[in-house]
């Protein structure tokens, strides 16, 4: 009886023992057998009760928000992460299954690393295959990742043959810092709430509208924070950009859903420039007609849609289209469509930075309707860090915007291409400009069957009276939407109206714009032109384009 208490004791005794050791073990990464020394080595410290993952920029406290640490609670197996969002802000969450799915193919491989017995086990994830190599000479289960810790401890994982990360030292240490690190508040969410709020602290989102109403109504009034202009087609916030540096990413980002209107509909998202003495906000406050006219001798005017020594046109960052009668029409009923609820639209403008950084700006959308419901519109601008310089300009000058955003004020269609002076600007350049281009948005619209909308026209621009470019602006990929469109017509020969092809857009859909190169330009005088053979009208309709044109380079 004494023997048998006395190996238990004992037994319990070596248990707390191996609980009470704490191995730190450092890891290097490598890809393709270089060595990634710009990557900071993964740490590990494991005690037997519980793995702590991090890196050393981490453990020295220089690491930049957002980061993550990972804890591998024993014998459970259960991964709690802690996302560091900010200073002060940390948020948690559990997860008890994971590790207990993963499945591996034990083989017969064996290796030593660090003097160690390792044996090979494979796996895939994701369709990539994934080699551990574990030990059981430590008497504890862990590792650099959560991958394998139900095997013994990991002291190397490559996937597919060039990634690889692997120990490079094991010793023994008396305590950690992980107190000094993990302290503080802690707030615990659900798995999917912890990855989006992870996902969103990687960049900065300005908010912009949040489910606002862009309709045709008398009743459509001005908020303390949005204005509304055109009985409600036009919503406008006043937005502060951050300093914006030249490795970041600027997206916009749509989301639209139909609250009455059953009709495809040209959309804008703008934000209107303040650098000369007139503005388009003066139109949209005092009348179209204060704005600068611009006449092409076909009898028009068209105000506020080129710009003059005093006078910039509102700057187009996305072009979007209303698909027919999404979410509200989804009533509808056609065997086999499922129809979408929402039309996202998120396009690139990183291009637009120089015009936008550490500015206060009018941002506003439009979408041409005559509905008292007309839709629900929210609009996000986010900025992201990145290493990529594809738009490497430093100016960004406003050119050209025939788009009618002040239709219901007034404002009359472009249709001034039916001259062959088509849109003619004149601008002045202070300093040479480098590397040169035209960011040109255009769309056809109007005609039914005969129009410029369903009729292939070509866009030709002349730089200082000479043909620089011209080309066919066409989607025939609008049949890929036709779940995002309920309402669409269906005609006899088997077709639905957002089915067919059009002068550059689709029902439900972003028009993305064109960058033409200019080459170099001297500082002085220069000239557009654009030209567009436009279609005559027929009865009661006509062909109009709507075109928007950006100067972007270097000085």
């Amino acid at each position: 009886m004494y023997k048998k208490v006395l190996f238990n004791f004992l037994a319990l005794f070596l248990c707390c023992l191996a609980y009470a050791q704490t191995y730190e073990i450092q890891y290097t990464s490598s890809y393709n057998g270089k060595v990634l020394t710009e990557q900071s080595p993964t740490l590990v410290w494991a005690d037997g009760k519980e793995n702590f993952i991090l890196n050393n920029t981490i453990r020295e406290q220089k690491s930049s928000y957002p980061f993550e640490i990972t804890k591998v609670e024993k014998p459970s197996n259960t991964i709690v992460s802690y996302a560091f969002l900010k200073p002060g802000e940390i948020i948690s969450s559990s997860d008890a299954e994971s590790i207990g799915k993963q499945t591996f193919e034990l083989t017969h491989e064996t290796k030593k690393i660090l003097g160690y017995h390792c044996k090979k086990a494979v796996t895939k994830i994701n369709s990539n295959t994934i080699e551990v190599w574990y030990t059981n000479d430590l008497k504890m289960d862990g590792g650099p990742s959560v991958i394998g810790q139900n095997l013994g401890f990991v002291l190397e994982i490559e996937r597919n043959k060039n990634s690889l990360i692997t120990a490079t030292s094991i010793k023994k240490v008396k305590k950690t810092d992980i107190e000094n690190i993990l302290k503080g508040s802690i707030q615990s969410t659900d798995l999917p709430g912890y990855k989006d709020l992870l996902w969103k602290s990687r960049f900065t989102t300005l908010k912009v509208f949040e489910n606002e109403t862009i309709n045709f109504s008398e009743e459509s009034k001005s908020t303390e924070s949005i204005k509304k202009f055109a009985n409600g087609t036009i919503i406008l916030r006043k937005i502060k950009f951050p300093a914006i540096s030249e490795g970041e990413n600027i997206f916009a980002e749509v989301k639209q859903q139909s609250n009455g209107d059953a009709y495809d509909r040209t959309g804008t998202v703008f934000f209107i420039p303040q650098d000369k003495i007139s503005s388009f906000f003066d139109g949209l406050e005092k009348g179209a007609k204060t704005l600068p006219v611009y006449d092409n001798g076909n009898g028009k005017q068209y105000y506020g849609v080129t710009a003059t020594e005093n006078y910039s046109p509102a700057i187009e960052m996305m072009r979007f289209f209303t698909a027919f009668g999404i979410q509200k029409f989804n009533h509808i009923q056609l065997k086999g469509k499922d129809w979408q609820t929402v039309s996202p639209y998120r396009q690139d403008i990183t291009e637009l930075k120089p015009a936008l950084s550490e500015k206060e700006l009018w941002v506003g959308a439009f979408i041409g309707n005559y509905d008292k419901g007309g839709h629900k519109v929210s609009l996000d601008i986010t900025i992201h860090k990145s290493d990529q310089t594809v738009y490497k300009n430093n100016t960004v000058i406003p050119l050209f915007n025939t788009l009618n955003i002040m239709e219901m004020a007034g404002q009359d269609y472009s249709t001034m291409f039916n001259k062959d002076k088509g849109l003619f600007v004149e601008f002045i350049l202070k300093k040479d400009l480098k590397n040169a281009q035209l960011r040109y948005i255009t769309t056809g619209h109007g005609g039914w069957e005969n129009g410029d909308e369903f009729v292939p026209k070509a866009n030709s621009i002349l730089l200082d009276g000479k043909m620089t470019f011209s080309f066919v602006p066409w989607r025939s990929d609008c049949g890929s939407y036709r779940l995002y469109n309920p309402a669409s017509g269906n005609f006899p020969d088997g077709l639905s109206s957002s089915d067919l092809s059009r002068s550059n857009w689709c029902p439900g859909t972003v028009t993305n714009p064109n960058f033409i190169p200019l080459g170099d330009l001297k500082a002085g005088q220069h000239t557009i032109q654009v030209k567009i053979p436009q279609g005559a009208p027929e009865g009661t309709s006509f062909s109009s384009w709507n075109v928007s044109g950006v100067l972007l380079g270097s000085q």
